[in-house]
């Protein structure tokens, strides 16, 4: 998929993923589900936990954890 048809919360994941990319996968993916908790919108987070759900495999490995988390 490429970048300008992946949607919107599949992108912002991956960024914030990058961000945290220095990180143990584990460690990284606590790290972003609690940003997402405290700073996504509600209808967010489910179309993320529903992406993840359905084999997304666009998604960094620890933004696809943090889905799980969420």
């Amino acid at each position: 998929m490429s970048r300008a048809t992946m949607p919107p919360y599949v992108r912002l994941a991956n960024e914030i993923a990058a961000q945290f990319a220095h990180r143990p996968t584990a460690d990284a993916a606590t790290a972003i589900a609690n940003h997402m908790r405290v700073v996504w919108d509600p209808r967010m987070k489910s179309a993320l936990k529903a992406h993840a759900q359905a084999g997304a495999v666009d998604l960094d490995p620890a933004a696809a954890l943090a889905a799980q988390q969420l």
